[in-house]
């Protein structure tokens, strides 16, 4: 692919001031294509034109904002097979979970679309009415992060828009061009310097998080990015909303139908080869059920085609890129020091591309890296419990907290277990099951502020009260 991206400000193409980048696939390590690589003073070119954008944008009726995001649903749709290519070819996935991503992004675009912001009164007499409204924030800044490239600039910039803010978008250099792509996109229906898109190696990211002229800040990412966000962010109190880093612990009780439920759980845990905040990234079993767990699990591990995102048949693409497969290498080889049994995987695969084949590690102790640690790739720790305290202490001894499961044959029983768990999102025999219209979130170390829902629509907001004396 002979091909070179630049980004888009105020509607316009525009090249890079800096040398032009390379995104290599990670399944063959062949350049992609180029992007263009810009500097600071074309930052502030993006927060210029939205600034002006907003001016018109912010008062712009729901109606207008509403028809603009259902059409750039429609053309998301015609160019959805182009899309997804570009996501195999940056990111890794297979092909049929790329179209997934693109498909669930235009969901998720037009139920956002669809939300409506209320205006709630709060007190009405004969002779007063209070009323609390939400208005749009002003220039919104959101970092993306390179697992679901697509998905997650949509979970970013539609409430946004939909709100009425302008937004600066800097996806990962990993995985610019599904991004830039949806913003062309988005360009086609929406006035001129509504949603911008910047890409660069170096300097931007933080540059948007501590620019005065930018009111908001989504990230999603590391938990320690995530710390230097909120620094730079200090300076002009920008709001914020931080998707940061997880390390879900998943309960299996006594009593569990394993063969009903390993099947569910091999796929959140091995969920985009396991490169998914929500992913199950610790899965503690009662010991009456272990050895049939592992061995279900070994089963559908066994099932998995790894290779090439495009070719057909392959369902279990690469580690997206090089350093994460060698943290997931380097844990997993820790487990082994210690003494763990690899059941399945264990070893990079030979030849190019960031192969690391699904990776299941039994007899491993709560203190190994692999358990303490998110990996965020292909390798699971399967960890053998006695007692339900315990376990319990153990699935909340870690500092962050995004999502957990609990699995059994008791709802009552697995529901107050799960209530127990320190986390935004509880899920009872099932796992990462999110929607648009529920709210989802992080505590701890996780992050704060919510997505999705009512709830993560009104984060792009300020609230204002207006006492109206009649």
């Amino acid at each position: 692919m002979n091909r070179h991206f630049k980004f888009l400000i105020n509607g316009d193409w525009v090249e890079g001031n800096n040398s032009p980048f390379s995104v290599k696939n990670p399944a063959t390590l062949e350049t992609v294509a180029t992007c263009a690589n810009a500097d600071k003073s074309q930052l502030d070119e993006a927060v210029k034109a939205a600034q002006t954008a907003f001016k018109s944008w912010s008062v712009s009726s729901h109606e207008e904002r509403k028809s603009s995001l259902h059409k750039i649903g429609d053309e998301l749709e015609a160019r959805a097979s182009e899309i997804a290519a570009l996501i195999v070819a940056e990111q890794g996935k297979p092909f049929a979970l790329a179209m997934g991503e693109v498909q669930a992004g235009v969901a998720w675009l037009r139920y956002t679309a669809s939300q409506d912001i209320p205006v709630k009164v709060a007190e009405e007499t004969d002779t007063k009415r209070i009323e609390i409204h939400h208005k749009p924030l002003g220039v919104v800044g959101s970092i993306t992060p390179w697992n679901w490239p697509f998905m997650i600039a949509i979970w970013h910039i539609v409430p946004a828009v939909r709100a009425g803010n302008t937004v600066i978008n800097k996806p990962s250099g990993l995985t610019p061009f599904s991004t830039i792509t949806l913003v062309e996109i988005m360009n086609n229906h929406l006035p001129k310097g509504v949603v911008n898109i910047i890409t660069g190696q170096s300097g931007i990211g933080s540059g948007i998080t501590s620019h005065p002229q930018i009111s908001k800040i989504v990230f999603t990412g590391s938990t320690e990015t995530g710390q230097s966000v909120m620094r730079s962010a200090a300076d002009n109190l920008k709001r914020l909303t931080l998707e940061l880093g997880g390390n879900d612990a998943a309960i299996v009780l006594k009593g569990t139908d394993v063969e009903k439920v390993a099947g569910e759980i091999f796929a959140a845990a091995f969920l985009n080869m396991g490169q998914t905040c929500g992913a199950i990234k610790r899965l503690y079993v009662h010991e009456s059920v272990y050895e049939d767990m592992c061995a279900a699990l070994v089963s559908t591990a066994n099932e998995q085609v790894v290779g090439n995102g495009m070719d057909e048949g392959v369902n279990f693409g690469p580690v997206q890129n090089k350093d994460q497969l060698e943290l997931v290498a380097s844990f997993v080889d820790d487990a082994r020091k210690r003494g763990a049994t690899i059941l399945t995987g264990g070893q990079p695969l030979e030849g190019a591309g960031y192969f690391y084949p699904p990776t299941l590690v039994a007899d491993i102790s709560n203190d190994a890296l692999l358990v303490k640690e998110e990996q965020f790739g292909p390798a699971l720790p399967i960890i053998k419990f006695t007692d339900v305290n315990d376990v319990v202490e153990m699935a909340n001894g870690v500092d962050v907290g995004l999502d957990g499961s609990v699995w059994g044959p008791d709802t009552a029983e697995a529901t107050e277990i799960a209530s127990r768990l320190e986390c935004g999102t509880t899920f009872v025999n099932t796992h990462a099951k999110i929607q648009p219209n529920i709210p989802m979130g992080g505590c701890k170390m996780s992050g704060f502020g919510v997505e999705f829902g009512e709830e993560g629509l009104l984060e792009f907001t300020t609230l204002q009260v207006v006492h109206i004396n009649k």
